[in-house]
This record gives structure tokens, sequence and C-alpha cells, in this order.
């Protein structure tokens, strides 16, 4: 009598909305599972391999908006940086949970519209720096809603469209030349200097995070930026070999000598990180040390727009500033990045007056 033949278990692994997920391939489909528990998924995925049920497949456009959203990113998970995998993960969780049970094939356009209107209304749950409840940003809302909207038409085949609050940008904050020789000063000796030049060296967060003390080169004078350090839907910390951009690879020379001096004076393992914290913990505390001298709360990325702006202020190249700073485009560099301080604006003008009054003198001459 020959011998029945052994069917392997399937494995089953938990979802961040905490059921349970296999995925089995039979007869070349691919059969998705997903179940509350670790034991009824197995149960199920066993069941029909071994032709005791059929696959039941239930029709995408009949998913819940959250399983849905379940079902887009875990099928894309693999090709999905962490980062954008985590916000993903944030809009399913947060935002229009007044659709999350609500089938892909109903939501229609009316119902669309009032979910981005309520949503328009709530607050966030996250605080700001005095422990105060932020509002719903407009660029927030629109970014979650185009998500949404992604995978509403690709389970329900219509993609539905919302009037969405008009996105005012922001005038983020930056250090004007006057202003950096005040931060270099109040920032020296401080536990968050290293990390700090760097950034107003133009480093990222997520490439501050990612550098080696091995990556800082005192004989040559030279940073070399590779790789990052991005934050997974766990909220853990990854290190990634690539970078946002092949722009972003790059090797520069020291642009601070007060940076030279601070890596210089402090203990290096090779092998370990310069800063090795990805949290709010540096901003917090650049944004404290700056409230604290006068100067406005720029935090991280806003020493990095510091940067851009003395490249400017200073008459650098374009060319330079964006090999420098790792971008990829100018466009982005000049609308985010460049801001003109009063004192050029006011270059600026005090030539414009010089023009016309050498201008009246050689018309009044005799």
């Amino acid at each position: 009598m020959a011998k029945k033949k052994q069917i392997p278990i399937p494995t089953a692994r938990q979802l961040p909305s905490g059921n349970w997920f296999v995925q089995l391939r039979i007869d070349g489909q691919s059969i998705s599972i997903t179940k509350p528990t670790e034991r009824e998924a197995i149960a199920e995925a066993m069941a029909i391999k071994e032709g005791i049920i059929k696959a039941r497949k239930t029709p995408r456009s009949s998913l819940t908006l959250y399983a849905a959203i379940d079902d887009y990113i875990t099928q894309r998970q693999n090709v999905l940086s962490p980062a954008t995998v985590a916000g993903y993960r944030v809009i399913q969780r947060d935002r229009f949970k007044q659709l999350h049970k609500t089938r892909v094939c109903d939501i229609d356009s009316a119902r669309w519209q009032r979910a981005v209107n309520a949503e328009a209304k709530i607050l966030t749950d996250r605080k700001d720096e005095n422990g105060n409840y932020k509002p719903l940003s407009a660029k927030t809302l629109k970014n979650s809603a185009m998500f949404i909207q992604t995978v509403i038409a690709e389970y329900a085949g219509d993609r539905q469209t919302a009037r969405l609050p008009q996105v005012i940008p922001n005038d983020l904050p930056w250090l004007t030349p006057e202003q950096i020789p005040l931060f270099l000063h109040a920032i020296k000796g401080n536990k968050y200097e290293i990390p700090a030049l760097l950034a107003l060296s133009s480093l990222r967060q997520s490439e501050i995070v990612a550098m080696q003390w091995k990556d800082i080169d005192l004989t040559s004078g030279t940073l070399t930026v590779h790789g990052s350090a991005v934050l997974d839907d766990k909220g853990e910390s990854i290190q990634k070999q690539s970078n946002k951009n092949l722009s972003s690879r790059r090797t520069v020379p020291f642009l601070i000598p007060q940076l030279r001096e601070a890596v210089t004076a402090h203990p290096r393992d090779p092998d370990g990180y310069v800063y090795p914290h990805y949290s709010n913990v540096l901003r917090l505390n650049i944004n404290k040390l700056c409230s604290n001298t006068g100067l406005p709360p720029v935090g991280i990325h806003g020493l990095r727009r510091s940067f851009a702006s003395l490249c400017y202020h200073l008459g650098i190249s374009e060319a330079v500033t964006m090999i420098s700073g790792g971008w990829s485009d100018f466009r982005t560099m000049r609308k985010i990045y460049t801001k003109i301080s009063e004192t050029d604006i006011q270059t600026q003008a005090e030539k414009f007056n010089n023009f016309f009054k050498i201008a009246n003198e050689t018309a009044n001459a005799p």
C-alpha cells in the first residue's frame, strides 16, 4: 500500500492589523488567506492544499477598505522601502477610519467626499513640542487621500476623486548667514555638535544616522555619504545600503572647520556609528538650543536648508551645491531649500539704488 504523501504545513505570519496571513501557490494561482488567528489561517490553508475545500476567493471589490489597504501593502512589501511601508501603515491605521469597514465597491464619489470633509476637521494623534495636538495639515490629508484613491482604483476599478483643502507651502525656517556664527558658537562642545554640524554640511537625518566613523577621513579631509537609516512600520531603525537617490551618494570636503575640530577630539570606533539614534531627540535639542540663543527653531532639515542658502549667499554655483548636497535636480533645490536672506535682498536693492543714482547724476551733469 502506497504511503500517503506528506503535505508540508504552510507558514503563517502576523500582519500589523493583528490578523494572520498565509500565501499559497496552487496550479499557478496565488491564493491569499487572512484569518483572525494563526491556527485558523493554517487550518484553512491545509484544507485547501489537501483539496478538502476549494479556495474561496473574495472578489477584490468586496474587500473592506482596511483589508484592501492591507492586501495592497502586503503584495508590495518586498519592493517598497521600509519608510514607504511605514507611511502607508500610518495612513491605514489613522486616516479615514469611518470607511475602514466599508467595501471598496461601495465607496462612491459622494461617500468619499464626505469622508475627506470629515477627515479635514479632525485632529491627528501627534503632538507638538508643547504637548498640544497638531491639526491635520492639508499636505498630510492630500498625501493620505491620494494613496487611498489609488487603492480604491485598483480594487474597485473606479478612481474616486474629492475636493481637497488647498495646500499652502510652509515657510520653513532656516539660518541666515548672519545667524550661522551664533549657532556655531552655541553648539560648540554640545553633545549634539557633530550631528548638528553634519546637517549644516548638507546631510539629511537618514544619512547622519547611517554614517560611520570610517566614513570621515581626517587625512584627506572628506566625508563619504553612502547608505541611509530609515524607520520601518514598527518604528525600528533599519540601515540601508541605498540612499534617497543616486546623487545622494557623494564624497564632500569638510566645509566647517569646527566640525573637523569636533571629530578630531572625539573618540572614534571605525565600525561604530557617529550618531546611531533615529529619533526626535536631535531635532528637539537643536530647537531648544536655537530658542535659547534667539534663533529660529530650524531642526535638522532646517540646517540643511541653511547650507543651501549659504551656498547661494557665497555665490557658489548651483552645480557644486547640488553635488555637495546630494540633490537630484535643480527644481527641488531651488523651490524648497534655497532661501534668500534679507541681507541679500537689501544688497540687491542697494545695487538698483546706486545704478539709478549714478544714472541721475550723469543725466544732470553739465
